[in-house]
């Protein structure tokens, strides 16, 4: 016991003495001074190993929280009804119980391809058309292009000007259903355009534009002076 006490702790008990691969020297001593810290690095590289392991895992659930559910096909009937109000470039933007009525509908465009030319934000149309199935039978409810339009004639608060391209921005309502904000982006003499907002009125059973507070719906009317004339 004396014996092993003295061989294993001189060294460390010796004063003046550090950590081996500290000193200097040859033989013995320089073996053991580059094992020391060789075996050092190791433990550390393995240990970064582990952590970094560790983190690429962690990171795994991160990303497919953030993935977005795939948006649902549209189906091949809203597809040919679409394509018959707006042609073959026409585009489906959103489907379903839009006007919150119990009525399947949909709302297609054509759509302006973003290019170096066309760097405006949002989705630039040229025509839209919300289209209702009554009946098995797809109508149009609502018509946008050089003006705005339901059965009953021009929407109030219109530009007289014919448009020939608008900024088109939608929203669904879990209560009022389908709301849609369409800017002029041509043809208009006002120095502060604001966008005509358009959403189904329960009570007239159809889509009608608001005035400029969102509060209450305008009539409509069958001359575009007269549909200008409503908001003043």
């Amino acid at each position: 016991m004396e014996k092993t006490s003295q061989s294993d702790c001189s060294c460390a008990n010796h004063a003046g003495i550090g950590p081996s691969f500290l000193n200097e020297g040859s033989g013995i001593g320089a073996a053991r001074r580059w094992r020391i810290p060789l075996k050092f690095s190791l433990s550390l590289l393995s240990l970064a190993i582990v952590l970094g392991g560790c983190g690429a895992d962690a990171s795994k659930p991160a990303v497919q929280a953030e993935a977005k559910p795939a948006e649902p096909a549209v189906p091949e009937e809203i597809q040919l009804a679409a394509k018959s109000l707006l042609g073959s470039e026409s585009q489906v933007l959103a489907f379903g119980d839009l006007a919150k009525n119990g009525k399947q509908e949909f709302l297609v465009a054509n759509v302006v391809p973003k290019t170096p030319t066309n760097n405006l934000p949002g989705t630039i149309v040229t025509r839209a058309v919300v289209a209702e199935n009554t009946e098995g039978k797809w109508a149009e409810l609502l018509r946008c292009d050089e003006h705005l339009k339901n059965e009953k004639g021009f929407l109030g608060g219109m530009p007289l000007a014919a448009i020939t391209g608008w900024r088109l921005q939608y929203e669904q309502n879990p209560e009022k259903g389908l709301q849609l904000y369409f800017t002029p982006l041509k043809g208009v003499t006002d120095s502060h355009v604001l966008p005509i907002a358009v959403q189904w009125n329960p009570a007239t059973k159809r889509y009608q534009s608001l005035d400029r507070n969102y509060e209450h719906f305008l009539l409509e009317s069958p001359s575009l002076q007269d549909a200008r004339s409503t908001l003043r």
